[in-house]
């Protein structure tokens, strides 16, 4: 069983930035693929970012790319998502998930085994 535990949201005005962490729970953190997804009100959870066990392949929705990078330190049981040039439309709540063997990057929720309670992330135009 794997625990996340996400940290970093808040308010912020469009154009700041804010860095979103997790922290799991469990000695195989370093096996598993992680993700960040997000939901908006009234709208699906949708993914945005992916990094794998390793750390060295990394994807992002068309919708955050150049924006914002996930980065992984597996001596911390820690993921981040750094989130630059903030817009409204990146408004939601984020969670953050994790897949057992963790090879590849995974965009779909379905794909992901463990998910943590959100993070809620408001930005003012």
């Amino acid at each position: 069983q794997v625990q996340l535990v996400e940290s970093g949201g808040g308010l912020a005005q469009a154009g700041d930035s804010l860095r979103l962490s997790c922290a799991a729970s469990g000695r195989t953190f370093s096996s598993y693929a992680m993700g960040w997804f997000r939901q908006a009100p009234g709208k699906e959870r949708e993914f945005v970012a992916s990094i794998n066990w390793r750390g060295d392949t990394t994807d992002y929705a068309e919708s955050v790319k150049g924006r914002f990078t996930i980065s992984r330190d597996n001596a911390k049981n820690t993921i981040f998502l750094q989130m630059n040039s903030l817009k409204s439309e990146d408004t939601a709540v984020y969670y953050c998930a994790a897949r057992r063997g963790g090879y590849y990057v995974y965009l779909r929720d379905t794909e992901y085994d463990y998910w943590g309670q959100g993070t809620q992330v408001t930005v003012s135009s």
